[in-house]
């Protein structure tokens, strides 16, 4: 069984897909856009930042989840990796709903 393991970085940045100002989330950490949804394939375990392939991330579909709000299911643009993510929704800066309704109907 695999250990989870969870680092806490919730830095802002500029997003690498829109342009836009990422304001840190505030609880957890922060790893894609809220506003695009796009990130960047950076981590191995959340927050550790220490995936070299650092290529851009596609949200590729939105799963929505009983508990945890919406998943949003990822493609690397760069090594072809899907990835999961839960969606941001009760933050400073939450993740564009519309967005993540949109591509429930698998949006590719």
């Amino acid at each position: 069984m695999e250990n989870k393991v969870f680092i806490k970085n919730d830095d802002g940045f500029v997003c690498d897909h829109c342009g836009k100002d990422v304001l840190p989330m505030g609880k957890s950490s922060r790893d894609h856009c809220p506003f695009c949804l796009y990130g960047l394939h950076v981590d191995i375990h959340p927050g550790d930042r220490a995936n070299a392939c650092a290529g851009r991330l596609k949200p590729i579909q939105s799963l929505p989840d009983p508990k945890k709000g919406f998943i949003i299911v990822y493609q690397c643009e760069k090594c072809k990796q899907t990835v999961r993510c839960k969606a941001a929704l009760d933050c400073i800066q939450p993740d564009n709903q519309k967005k993540l309704i949109k591509l429930t109907v698998c949006e590719r």
